[in-house]
């Protein structure tokens, strides 16, 4: 099968074919223009993995553009955040990054155009009256009293404009269109505002700052873009975008194509819902691993690889849908079994004390990192007299299906010996805080002479070698499958989100760990080392996801 062959298919995909088939374009030219007003978050991964594949197997070129028209709401910070997150996804944008600020001059030329043609007028209607005249989706608008104002005046009011002689919502610049239209984006939409504020790219240049639907179409026509695609929701603003490139004197005639945008189970998607719950505190930041930012992700432990998995999964449509939460830690889960070397953490330690084993002495055991796969190779364990085991892997009495150590029955040690208890301390709460046990020595690597074999594996970590670390486990931040639905949103966030754990056990192995480097705990699930406030000395853990679904099972 050919490479082409072997790509993934899709409407947007086949219209391509057929645009290169019949000749209609020579090239593939699509980009990305995410608004520097926050941190990506999934959705927006699904439309980088889109927009910069299709260049990479069209052999074409994906811009990275910044629709930063908005001034107030944009900050240099999430620039190079956005930037991080696209070159750590594994893309890389086509020559220098485009600002569709870099295009103000040429924007403002092509509203005096518009102007000039009797296409656009300066309008003096208020925030309210301008509603009131837009009229309804039953309802046609009415004309503004502003709107057959003289093309000579309309110049000079648009000058007065940029020269900041009109205060902040005192007028707008529109596009005279037809407010009859059925699609209330046709009617007379505002194409430019004043706006007294500093642009992190253009400073104070400018006090009149252009609408996004203005400025969008013409940024793709100028960058030469083919294909400009972008999700449902601007569907009907098509007809605006392809109004305002068939009234310029501009060469380019990009076309917009849309597709579905990614809703993902247990999350919030909406921009304006995650910065209230990072100004509210509500965590930690746009990076919380609980959030659905490519950065929180990123420091919960996803890898690229995996997200990038996840989008071809999902695959391209045009239809709404929500996909299942299980499907993305599905990817992230076959990606890690596969390349997360194993380690052993013991996260609730109680001491396992084995009476027979010589005072003072202690061993190195050989373990492999990873079950599967040899390349991976191995690593050396302390073992010693005292280690610390999970206090839920003990307990005085059992029935069969609990194969962990009891009282009086044999379980081996990840790795070590066989080891039988034989009885325990508690504190005055009835907790067990130390087992005692015996070992046979002759067990390491294979199963008692007697030939009976031990029902349960449980890991471990030499006391006197253990190394202290913080344990995170994040989990889901709603407890409803559509938090965006609800009438709070905040008030179905899951108070279980996040379980802090100080007091974990670790094998000295991890000591060297780098930030976001991933390991499998045994029995415990996938964790990474925090690429934030881990630091020399200080382990922290986030746990990436658990060893299976746990959710599918509470939903059944």
């Amino acid at each position: 099968m050919s490479e082409a062959e072997n790509r993934p298919t899709n409407f947007i995909r086949q219209i391509i074919d057929a645009d290169l088939e019949s000749g209609k374009h020579t090239n593939v030219q699509t980009r990305f223009p995410p608004e520097p007003n926050g941190y990506l978050h999934i959705g927006h991964a699904k439309s980088i993995c889109l927009n910069f594949g299709i260049a990479q197997d069209y052999n074409g070129l994906c811009n990275l553009r910044f629709d930063d028209t908005n001034p107030e709401k944009e900050d240099i910070d999430y620039v190079n955040s956005i930037q991080a997150d696209v070159k750590w996804l594994g893309f890389e944008w086509a020559g220098d990054v485009h600002y569709s600020s870099g295009y103000f001059d040429q924007l403002h030329g092509f509203a005096v155009e518009l102007i000039e043609k009797g296409l656009a007028y300066v309008c003096f209607l208020n925030a309210e009256q301008a509603k009131e005249y837009r009229g309804t989706l039953k309802a046609p608008g009415k004309n503004s009293p502003y709107r057959e104002t003289s093309i000579a005046e309309n110049i000079t009011l648009f000058e007065k404009m940029r020269n900041g002689e009109f205060k902040e919502g005192e007028c707008t610049l529109r596009a005279k269109i037809d407010m009859s239209s059925s699609f209330m984006c046709m009617r007379d939409p505002v194409i430019y505002r004043v706006k007294f504020a500093h642009h992190h790219q253009t400073g104070d240049k400018w006090c009149i700052y252009p609408m996004y639907d203005f400025t969008h179409c013409i940024s793709d026509a100028l960058e030469k873009i083919t294909h400009s695609l972008c999700t449902l929701e601007f569907q009907d603003n098509r007809r605006l975008y392809d109004w305002v490139i068939d009234n310029i004197t501009i060469d380019a005639r990009p076309r917009q194509y849309e597709f579905s945008r990614l809703n993902l189970e247990y999350t919030v998607m909406s921009k304006r819902k995650l910065n209230l719950l990072v100004e509210e505190k509500l965590v930690s930041g746009w990076d919380d691993p609980r959030m659905p930012t490519i950065a929180a992700f990123r420091r919960r432990g996803y890898t690229p690889a995996s997200l990038r998995e996840f989008a071809k999964r999902i695959g391209v449509t045009k239809m709404d849908n929500t996909v299942e939460m299980g499907v993305l830690e599905a990817c992230i889960r076959e990606d890690l079994n596969d390349n997360a070397p194993r380690a052993m953490a013991v996260l609730d330690p109680i001491k396992l004390v084995i009476e027979n084993y010589p005072n003072n002495s202690e061993e190195e055991l050989t373990v492999k990192n990873h079950p599967s796969d040899e390349s991976q190779g191995t690593r050396i364990v302390p073992f010693a007299k005292e280690i610390y085991i999970e206090a839920e892997d003990f307990r005085e009495e059992a029935n069969k299906k609990y194969k962990r150590l009891v009282l009086d029955k044999a379980v081996r040690l990840r790795g070590a010996y066989v080891v039988t208890a034989t009885r325990c301390d508690k504190d005055e709460a009835g907790n067990v805080t130390t087992v005692y046990c015996h070992y046979d020595p002759d067990t390491l690597g294979k199963n008692p002479s007697d030939g009976t074999k031990p029902k349960g594996v449980i890991h471990w970590v030499s006391a006197q070698h253990a190394v202290d670390a913080t344990v995170r486990l994040y989990d889901r931040l709603f407890t409803v499958p559509n938090p965006g639905a609800a009438e709070d949103f905040q008030a179905v966030m899951n108070p279980e989100s996040l379980i802090v754990i100080t007091n974990a056990k670790v094998e000295p192995y991890l000591i060297n760990a780098q930030a976001e480097q991933a390991f499998q705990f045994e029995r415990q699930g996938y964790f990474c080392l925090d690429n934030k406030e881990a630091s020399e000395g200080n382990l922290v853990f986030n746990r990436t996801v658990g060893l299976r679904d746990t959710w599918a099972k509470i939903g059944d």
